[in-house]
């Protein structure tokens, strides 16, 4: 395993800082998405990223980096190689902290005058990978926990899609679905103006597709 391999070292930035500010309520008081204070503290926006390395406890942040982990060399490599080294890693780090950043931001002005809603975690990030892999990769198979066979990506990130907007919707729980949809929408329109021929590339191989 390349330990300077860029997948790595931001999973190893992730769960350092999360860890850290577990055992920090200052650390994660002053980085964790927080809209009211934000809207009333403009030189504090950069919440809207620092967040993104911040989770809740281990089953969160092994959920999101192991998914991070999955799709992110996939789409690092086409990036890659569409582009060269450094510009397809420059391009990398705009899906992937750009997605963070912009996922947060219908959250930003929903919430801007709670002064009890906070929120945290490499969700928004990690949906904008994951749907640029989907891209690259629509037939790939996706396992679900307690689920015995995968599912087509194409076919998991719609039902992914219908599933966070309801929940954003609901607001039922704690968890920031609309992050999730956000990211996933920005990944792939990131990735179509990047790469335009990936959605001609995408529908074909989804109009081949049989169960």
């Amino acid at each position: 395993m390349d330990l300077l391999n860029p997948i790595i070292v931001l999973i190893a930035l992730t769960v350092l800082v999360s860890a850290y500010a577990w055992s920090n309520p200052e650390v994660m008081e002053r980085w964790i998405l927080w809209p009211y204070r934000m809207s009333r503290q403009p030189g504090e926006l950069y919440r809207l990223l620092t967040s993104g390395f911040l989770h809740a406890d281990w089953g969160h942040l092994l959920f999101n980096m192991i998914a991070f982990y999955s799709f992110g060399s996939i789409v690092l490599g086409q990036f890659q190689a569409s582009f060269g080294a450094s510009k397809g890693l420059g391009y990398f780090l705009l899906l992937y902290l750009g997605g963070i950043i912009i996922s947060d931001l219908p959250t930003y002005f929903r919430h801007r005058d709670d002064p009890g809603y906070r929120s945290l975690g490499a969700s928004g990030g990690v949906a904008s990978v994951l749907f640029a892999g989907v891209l690259f990769a629509p037939l790939n198979k996706i396992y679900i926990m307690f689920l015995p066979v995968g599912i087509p990506g194409f076919l998991f990130g719609f039902l992914y899609l219908v599933y966070s907007y309801y929940m954003g919707r609901r607001r039922g729980d704690n968890i920031n679905h609309d992050a999730h949809f956000y990211g996933a929408l920005y990944g792939v329109l990131l990735t179509v103006l990047l790469l335009p021929a990936v959605l001609p590339y995408f529908l074909e191989q989804v109009r081949g597709f049989r169960f």
